[in-house]
């Protein structure tokens, strides 16, 4: 006998009562006999127990501990359990199972069992965005990505790092920054052996093999692959500079270098060298110091062929040829200047 939700047949015993909804059965507890007010368990055929048999047995109360049911509302399909705080809750899941889906949109053959779940799905088709910020222009089609977007105004970071004490607004803000404590890059790329931490990164990385750049300046010729880089030259145009430093009156116009300006006040130096106790405040002074230890000489002069281990090194030593360039060049003059007398 098939039945609806209407329909519910109830067989009731000293402390249960069990409804039943086609190949599934719904215990429901009398308060009286358990602390929880409600404490449901729907199954599919037979478990481990043989919840059927005992609840057959109307003249025995049911073996909580037998059964193995926790002190909580929840619903176990297919041996995968998914709870719910409320009893209603758990009666609307139920309903996903049993009752009929008469509300269908008439854009695409998908049902819904109330009308309010196919207004929230019709919004995917019209991209009515109703939800509007009231700190900025911003909309929304659903509240849930609304009440999301306003942490970005409030700053409020509820997602906190386990391995630093950096909190981010959004999960998947966290999710890529934990990457940056495992070394994972899920992302490869296909035409280079190069892997990203994060899909955006990939996706800009591509266009280096493609050649693309869409992104214009429109106070000069220059073109770039990403919109962040084409924001970062425009400043270049209108001095802007909106990164500032929070121990000082100084402003940058990129982050990166405010944060390494304030490494001047706060004394940190990440950067520590393998081969002896020292370290650095930025990556290029690591990198220079390194060569003290490898003897590495990368600033060649094009005159005379000496190397030097240092960019400093190579520009005093240039201007050795300036001072003879100028010196021959003064003998030049003076001995045409004689020649000339003569």
């Amino acid at each position: 006998m098939s039945k609806s939700i209407e329909e519910e047949v109830y067989s009731k015993g000293n402390n249960y009562v069990k409804m039943e909804y086609g190949n599934e059965e719904c215990i429901k507890l009398d308060e009286s006999d358990y602390p929880q007010n409600i404490l449901r368990k729907s199954l599919y055929g037979n478990m481990e127990v043989n919840i059927k048999e005992e609840i057959e047995v109307k003249e025995e109360p049911i073996n909580i501990k037998s059964v193995e049911m926790n002190i909580a509302k929840e619903i176990v399909l297919k041996d995968e359990p998914i709870s719910f705080t409320w009893d209603s809750h758990l009666v609307k899941h139920e309903l996903t199972h049993t009752a009929e889906k008469t509300y269908q949109c008439s854009i695409c053959d998908k049902k819904f069992l109330q009308n309010c779940l196919l207004i929230k799905h019709q919004i995917v088709h019209t991209g009515e965005k109703i939800y509007q910020c009231c700190h900025c222009d911003k909309a929304f089609t659903r509240k849930s990505h609304l009440i999301i977007h306003r942490r970005v105004h409030i700053g409020e970071k509820p997602y906190q790092c386990g391995q630093c004490e950096k909190a981010f607004s959004f999960n998947n803000n966290l999710i890529i920054h934990q990457r940056m404590h495992t070394g994972e890059k899920p992302y490869q790329c296909s035409q280079c052996d190069k892997a990203m931490s994060h899909k955006h990164g990939l996706i800009e990385h591509l266009k280096t093999h493609t050649g693309e750049k869409p992104y214009q300046c429109s106070n000069c010729d220059m073109d770039f692959s990403s919109k962040s880089n084409l924001i970062r030259h425009q400043r270049t145009h209108s001095g802007e500079k909106p990164y500032k430093c929070s121990q000082c009156d100084k402003a940058f116009s990129r982050k990166h270098v405010v944060i390494k300006h304030q490494r001047i006040h706060n004394g940190e130096k990440p950067y520590q060298c393998s081969q002896c106790d020292k370290a650095f405040s930025q990556k290029t002074g690591l990198i220079s110091h390194q060569r003290t230890h490898t003897r590495e000489k990368p600033y060649q002069c094009i005159q005379c062929n000496k190397a030097f281990s240092y960019k400093l090194g190579l520009i005093k030593h240039q201007r050795t040829h300036t001072r003879e360039n100028q010196t021959n060049a003064a003998n030049v003059t003076r001995l045409s200047h004689k020649m000339v007398i003569l």
